[in-house]
This record gives C-alpha cells, sequence and structure tokens, in this order.
C-alpha cells in the first residue's frame, strides 16, 4: 500500500513539474531528479529553503545543476508546487 501511494505520488510529481518546464529524469525510486535547462535551479532551491521547503541541490559535471526532491506526504508535494511558480523565470 505505501509503494502504490508513493508510486502515485511520484508520478503526479513528475508531471506537473515538467508541466512547470523542468526536465525529469525517470525515476523508480523514492525521489525525483529535475534541473531547468533555461535556468539555474540554485536560486529555487535558496528560496524553496528559505520558505521552510527542504530539497537537495546538486551539481555534476559536465551535466549541470538540479534539484533532488524525495517524494513526500501528499500536503507536502501539494505546498511545494503551490509555491514552485512564483519562483520560476
Amino acid at each position: 500500500e505505501t509503494r502504490a501511494k508513493i508510486m502515485t505520488t511520484r508520478a503526479r510529481l513528475s508531471a506537473a513539474l515538467v508541466g512547470l518546464g523542468f526536465e525529469v529524469t525517470p525515476s523508480l525510486a523514492n525521489f525525483v531528479w529535475c534541473r531547468r535547462t533555461n535556468q539555474p535551479v540554485k536560486p529555487i532551491y535558496e528560496e524553496l529553503k528559505q520558505r521552510k521547503i527542504l530539497v537537495r541541490y546538486m551539481n555534476y559535471a559536465g551535466y549541470g545543476d538540479g534539484l533532488r526532491i524525495s517524494v513526500g506526504t501528499d500536503a507536502e508535494i501539494d505546498r511545494l508546487l503551490r509555491e514552485l511558480p512564483a519562483l520560476l523565470t
């Protein structure tokens, strides 16, 4: 039951991120990796942190920066998806 819930929330999160202009790497884990080709994500990470929404910022040589977003509760994902659009250029 828990696995199914994570999979459902992960799919919803991934689709919403794509709709916001993120590239989302397909995932079978309890997190998604996303990035934007037209905007660095470190400022997004910093602003989310200020808003007490914790995601992980990562930067890989030759690949660029991105966000690792854990699949949390539906309420946590809803809050992230409400706050995120205001941070995008």
